[in-house]
């Protein structure tokens, strides 16, 4: 390979091993806290100052209350019904990561699309770190395109790359612009 090589993994390279069964237990009753739909005593599995730090469209909450008014609140006012369902976990040391779905009805606005009633997955990914017993830190990716596709709206407007995948067709070039 050509160029520099950057320093990788920077993050979890001194994770404390031993710490795995304790950081395995906070996501498991955290996520148990979720589908229990908790907002007022999430702080049971969060540091109060933790940083939930999401892509595009889902933006950043800094502290307990940040995530739960501008993230929990509005999440659970659009989207009833919902379960969260984690497709695979992984745990090291001080460290965790698991990707899935929620599965919810659209019931109320959500960026912008009034209610529709359809039940809809949201596909995920999650890394959380975890210190002394709280989530610290959590790294987020929410598939909003995905969503809002399933509500009928096309974010990419025609442009996605969905049209250079084989699936036995004929494979077409997104438009010029």
């Amino acid at each position: 390979m050509r160029g520099s090589r950057p320093e990788q993994a920077i993050l979890s390279k001194d994770t404390d091993m031993s710490k795995t069964e304790e950081t395995r237990s906070v996501i498991e009753g955290m996520v148990d806290g979720l589908n229990d739909h908790r907002i007022v005593d999430i702080g049971e599995f969060f540091s109060e100052g933790f940083r939930w730090m999401g892509n595009t469209g889902c933006g950043t909450k800094d502290g307990i209350r940040e995530f739960q008014d501008n993230w929990q609140k509005p999440f659970q006012a659009a989207f009833s019904d919902k379960v969260c369902v984690d497709e695979a976990r992984l745990y090291m040391g001080e460290w965790a990561a698991a990707f899935g779905r929620q599965e919810a009805v659209h019931s109320g606005t959500f960026m912008g699309v009034k209610p529709t009633g359809k039940k809809i997955q949201i596909r995920y990914m999650d890394f959380w770190k975890v210190e002394n017993g709280k989530i610290v830190d959590n790294w987020v990716m929410v598939d909003f395109p995905s969503v809002l596709s399933q509500l009928g709206i096309d974010v990419f407007n025609g442009h996605g790359w969905e049209a250079y995948d084989q699936k036995g067709k004929q494979v077409s070039k997104p438009k010029e612009i």
